[in-house]
């Protein structure tokens, strides 16, 4: 949807509608396109929504100076080419009648029925809604309009074919209007379209987005085009000529057409593969469709014999479809004077659903048997974007993870069992175990890759044969984050992680609060159901829990919260208003808390160090050894200092680093080594600074469980006559 331009006005403030043939030609063309598969009823409804959208549109101009209703009517006959109901093109014809005029979803409701009206209503963009940049804004518009088209699909169809009308009207569009308007499609609209085998719709809106995007670019390489056309048509047609030549030596009756590459992916090779334009060789294409699959195959060993193929470039889609439903052989010739040539095989009703994907076999049934296996594919996505959007934090995040899963898939792995899952390119065994299961990717420890015990972070090839290993007591680690590429597993190690921090915040909260009342002589326990009551209205919190959450990741400071507790405790029970303060006592620490309480990474404290914690807003109590320069920047915001202190005993190790410097004699390593080891302790990594001389500098991180562990280690290297120094250091490599 594009806004309506300012209405053209006479001197005297009359409305004076631009001349224009184009509503009733628009409309007639319309009418036929619906007549010739709609009951008569249906095409009364529509002709009726046509009416009521005209007059609710009265007045309006697009940019172009056509009637406003001009764009409904072109929508709703993008709609009757893929042949969909009456119910959306109604909605089509409607579709911004909520947004532009006074209409109401109850007055559509009341006139075209319920389910005409939740199609437009999901159409229709929030711009009542206020939001804090255009970004969010349009994050929203996604999240609502994706959502609802997982109960109906028929909303992204009509978003899609309103989109495809607006990128072909776009050029009364201001530059930057153009160029935002343009990226978006690229990242969010064709890729949709993609994604439901929409494939004319996803190629048009790519070529347009590239038009308008990078017009300098899209001028360019159009002149390049033509001039490379004429140079390459007789090796076209001698290959076309060949080839209809060929097949019925096979006994193969085909239908053979040559295709030119559109222009946005010749653009798309040339910056992946940095190409110049002479570079790229395959600008033209065949495609070959045949009456049914036996003939497929036939027909690939015939063009076989006829030119030789090139090794790894043949790929089967009919054995193994693409997730959107797409089926056909593809496969890269090469043809006279060693050019390549990629040839599609395909049959007819392969070459229809290629076209027009989901809408090319339109049901609505509730029985799930009646589907075809592009259905419940589409089904099966649709889907899992209800189940990202309960595990997203926001919108943004939504759209984030939504935009990952729009690219086509393009590794194929397998479980043992044989089930296929397609993955996108770069995916991991914790994309595969998500894949599988959430409850799978969630406790996934390792993966077995063709019988071979790999870590989580191996990417997967195609024809791979995944097993996942799990444990019950395993969880998602945070630098999952950083390997995984599917929408599904980014969302749901996030949503895992989110519960996980606001259980174990909401823990550390009551632990900070509880220490806080201690100088106002109080503790949780004694706080009355009144005074907490009054305190969750004052600050309109919902439960305790909530403020224990918020106390936990530092986004409330617990001697505030302690000190209003105790006033309105004081209020209530009429006690005096000075208490003897109680010594306020330290929080313990174990180390093993999680991602509520954090060990500083500037100076890496172990339990026995002297240590203070510092609320950190959003991020819940970060442990410093007590002289850490970083802690010390903090001085003036002593409020959100905490007394800490470590936990007698832990069952954590906690790594260290110490720099040695040693005499540069053989063996100094290896006496290192025993002597560490004695202490039972591991070491986790070892470096040296590779200069040469009397001296060299060693690195080593170790683990261990405490201050005097550390101290017993560094005692027994203190022995070892080559070690002439050694420095704890800090994580920045400084010695402390």
């Amino acid at each position: 949807m594009e806004p309506a331009a300012p209405i053209p006005v006479t001197g005297s403030g009359v409305f004076q509608p631009p001349v224009s043939s184009i509503l009733p030609l628009d409309f007639a063309r319309l009418k036929a396109l619906v007549a010739a598969y709609l009951r008569a009823e249906d095409v009364g409804r529509i002709e009726a929504a046509y009416h009521f959208s005209a007059d609710a549109h009265q007045g309006q101009i697009r940019k172009s100076g056509e009637p406003y209703i001009s764009h409904p009517v072109a929508v709703a006959e993008i709609l009757a080419g893929w042949k969909l109901d009456g119910q959306a093109l109604c909605a089509a014809l409607l579709h911004d009648v909520m947004e532009d005029t006074h209409i109401s979803k109850a007055e559509i409701a009341e006139r075209f029925g319920r389910t005409t009206a939740e199609l437009v209503d999901g159409v229709s963009k929030l711009d009542k809604i206020e939001f804090q940049s255009h970004e969010e804004a349009q994050a929203e518009n996604f999240r609502k309009m994706l959502l609802a088209m997982a109960s109906d699909l028929r909303v992204i169809l009509i978003k899609l074919a309103d989109r495809l009308h607006n990128m072909r009207t776009l050029d009364h569009m201001r530059p930057d209007k153009r160029r935002r308007i343009a990226r978006e499609t690229q990242e969010i609209h064709a890729p949709i379209a993609n994604r439901l085998g929409l494939n004319s719709l996803y190629r048009e809106l790519q070529e347009l987005a590239f038009t308008h995007r990078y017009p300098m670019r899209f001028a360019v390489l159009s002149k390049a085009i033509l001039a490379a056309r004429g140079n390459r048509r007789e090796v076209v047609g001698k290959i076309l000529h060949a080839i209809e030549e060929r097949l019925p030596q096979w006994s193969i009756q085909a239908e053979v057409r040559g295709r030119e590459k559109h222009l946005y992916s010749i653009y798309r090779k040339m910056v992946e593969k940095h190409l110049s334009f002479s570079q790229v060789l395959d600008i033209y294409g065949f495609r070959v469709i045949v009456p049914d699959i036996q003939t497929c195959y036939r027909a690939l060993g015939a063009l076989h014999a006829l030119y030789k193929p090139v090794p790894g470039k043949f790929k089967d889609y009919i054995a193994i479809p693409k997730g959107n439903g797409y089926q056909s052989l593809h496969t890269t010739l090469i043809g006279p004077f060693g050019t390549p040539v990629e040839v599609q095989i395909r049959t007819h009703e392969m070459n229809h659903i290629a076209e027009s994907g989901v809408a090319s076999h339109w049901l609505y049934k509730e029985d799930e048997k009646t589907l075809t296996e592009l259905q419940h594919k589409t089904h099966s996505w649709l889907q899992s974007l209800l189940e990202l959007q309960n595990t997203s934090g926001d919108s943004s995040e939504f759209l984030e993870h939504v935009k990952v899963d729009l690219f086509p898939g393009e590794v194929y792995a397998f479980t043992p069992k044989g089930k296929i899952f397609a993955l996108p390119r770069g995916a991991t065994v914790v994309d595969f175990a998500y894949a599988v299961h959430t409850d799978v990717g969630n406790r996934c420890v390792a993966g077995r890759i063709n019988g071979e015990l790999m870590p989580l972070r191996t990417e997967l090839h195609n024809g791979d044969q995944i097993e996942i290993i799990t444990a019950a007591h395993a969880s998602p680690n945070p630098a999952w984050l950083s390997y995984v590429r599917t929408g599904k597993a980014r969302a749901q190690i996030r949503h895992f992680l989110k519960n996980a921090q606001q259980e174990e915040a909401s823990t550390l909260g009551e632990r900070l609060l509880n220490q806080a009342l201690r100088p106002h002589g109080l503790t949780l326990g004694q706080v009355s159901t009144f005074a907490w009551d009054r305190f969750l209205r004052e600050f309109s919190l919902p439960s305790r829990k909530e403020l224990m959450t918020d106390i936990g990741l530092g986004k409330r400071l617990p001697a505030i919260v302690a000190r209003r507790l105790a006033e309105i405790q004081d209020v209530e029970s009429g006690r005096a208003d000075v208490v003897k303060p109680k010594p306020a006592g330290a929080i313990l620490i174990r180390g093993t808390e999680g991602v509520a309480v954090q060990l500083a990474r500037c100076c890496r404290p172990i339990p026995g160090d002297p240590i203070v914690g510092i609320i950190r807003k959003g991020q819940g109590l970060e442990v410093h050894m007590h002289d850490c320069p970083q802690a010390r920047k903090l001085r003036s915001e002593r409020d959100r200092w905490i007394d800490v202190e470590w936990e007698a005993a832990t069952d954590r190790l906690f790594d260290v680093t110490l720099k040695l410097l040693t005499q540069n004699v053989r063996g100094v390593l290896a006496k290192v080594a025993n002597a560490i080891a004695e202490q039972e302790c591991n070491i986790q990594n070892v470096s040296t600074d590779g200069e040469q001389g009397p001296y060299s500098t060693i690195y080593i991180t170790l683990q261990v469980t405490h201050r005097l562990h550390l101290a017993k280690v560094i005692r027994g290297m203190r022995n070892i006559p080559e070690v002439v120094r050694i420095n704890r250091l800090k994580a920045d490599q400084k010695a402390v």
